[in-house]
């Protein structure tokens, strides 16, 4: 049984549920979330692994394996493992990220022993065959194709690539066709067994769940897996940031709109100004009465899509504002927001302004309380990335925390260093570097 259980009471009201926690022998952790009146359950296994730790020779290994895992186990076919969840009216996915890779299904309350089974014999069990690899790879070339015929999506890859350069951070989750084309059926198979290990994993489960029987189920799944005195894999090391630079990169291809973002380095995970800088983003770029919305479409109308958003990772981050426009309109809107920047950077936001992303802020979480899947995606995340799951109460405390002054003080900061730019579309003669000068 568990080595020890913590308890998680909010002070909102049941309607926010408990959050308890438990830590199994060698280390696997379990996180349960029950929410009164829901009759499903949203079931994961957060993997603490994602793209940046490949190295060059690995690029793209951790969502291979994401496809891999669903072409079967020692006990289950690929299509035994779908008709499994098919049978029951279950949905069952996956998807990987930066710094982790999560593998999760929704059912019905009384189908959970069925999900927990499945989805733990995909994480533990997976053969990896040859043949597998090669169809599966070609799937991945045809998504990272679908991925790259989509403007909206591949410049935000652009941008990563200019702000982190060639480093893990700075190439795509996916991978590149040439390197999905050189990873070799060894290479994934023991990129497989030494990052997904018991201290490493992280079970989480949200809704109609009872956190006992959960435990009970995960030790029935796992069996004699649970083994050892292993504790729980620490935080992801915080490494020395890159330093701030000013790179452009421009992808040149045909088309009637040209994407871009424009941005920064921004705040890690752990920061204590990471809510301001929300607040901050949300003032920005988050709404349809926010600055870049108002100046950059209603006003001039050079954009129909304009949004800033912020991203963190375990050392450092990015604030980014994405738009999308003709092709003849570039250098407008770039210039545009690199003045909104410097007015903010230099002058702050209006209280008005404050209140009105904070208000935001505090709707969309509240919303998440009524989807299992993101209470699911909170509690995994929390353990894996945070090392501490906060009640929606607490988040709520902190974003009602953020004053003027802490909005002003981050924009001061993150809002001052260099600007890196990618640009994907039809470039023609602008002289991007300069935009940036």
């Amino acid at each position: 049984m568990p080595r020890r259980t913590s308890v998680s009471r909010p002070g909102g009201g049941a309607s926010f549920g408990v959050v308890r926690r438990s830590v199994l022998p060698g280390g696997l952790r379990v996180l349960s979330e029950s929410v009164p009146g829901a009759r499903s359950v949203a079931f994961g296994i957060w993997v603490g692994v994602g793209s940046r730790d490949e190295r060059a020779s690995l690029h793209g290994a951790s969502h291979f394996l994401e496809h891999l895992l669903f072409k079967g186990t020692r006990t289950r076919s690929a299509l035994e493992i779908a008709v499994a969840m098919d049978a029951v009216g279950g949905e069952m996915n996956a998807f990987t990220a930066k710094e982790y890779t999560c593998y999760h299904a929704r059912v019905l309350d009384e189908d959970l022993p069925l999900a927990v089974d499945v989805i733990s014999d995909l994480v533990t069990s997976s053969v990896i065959t040859s043949a597998d690899v090669e169809v599966e790879r070609g799937v991945i070339l045809e998504e990272i194709a679908m991925h790259d015929d989509d403007p909206g999506d591949m410049v935000h890859d652009v941008f990563a690539s200019a702000l982190f350069g060639d480093t893990p951070l700075g190439r795509p989750v996916t991978g590149t066709a040439a390197s999905i084309r050189g990873l070799t059926r060894s290479a994934i198979a023991g990129f497989y067994r030494r990052r997904y290990t018991l201290p490493h994993l992280v079970v989480a489960a949200a809704g109609s769940v009872d956190h006992d029987f959960l435990v009970r189920l995960v030790h029935g799944a796992f069996g004699a897996l649970l083994d050892g005195d292993a504790a729980p894999a620490g935080l992801r090391p915080v490494l020395p940031p890159p330093p701030p630079q000013s790179t452009v990169v421009a992808v040149d291809r045909p088309g009637q709109q040209t994407s871009l973002v424009i941005g920064t380095t921004g705040l890690r995970r752990d920061d204590p100004q990471r809510f301001a800088l929300s607040v901050l983003s949300g003032a920005l770029g988050g709404g349809m009465s926010s600055r870049l919305f108002q100046t950059i479409r209603e006003e001039r109308g050079l954009a129909y899509s304009v949004y800033s958003y912020v991203t963190s990772h375990a050392d450092t981050g990015l604030f980014g504002v994405y738009a999308g426009c003709a092709p003849g309109k570039v250098r407008q809107v770039i210039d545009l927001v690199r003045t909104e920047l410097a007015s903010v950077a230099q002058h702050g936001i209006r209280d008005e302004e404050v209140l009105r992303s904070k208000g935001t802020m505090r709707r969309s979480l509240v919303l998440d309380l009524e989807d299992a899947d993101a209470r699911m995606g909170r509690l995994g995340k929390a353990e894996l990335v945070h090392g501490e799951v906060l009640t929606t109460d607490q988040v709520l405390e902190r974003i009602d925390a953020v004053t003027p002054e802490d909005v002003r003080t981050v924009a001061a900061d993150v809002l001052t260093r260099p600007l890196s730019l990618g640009v994907l579309g039809r470039v023609g003669r602008t002289d991007l570097q300069r935009a940036l000068a």
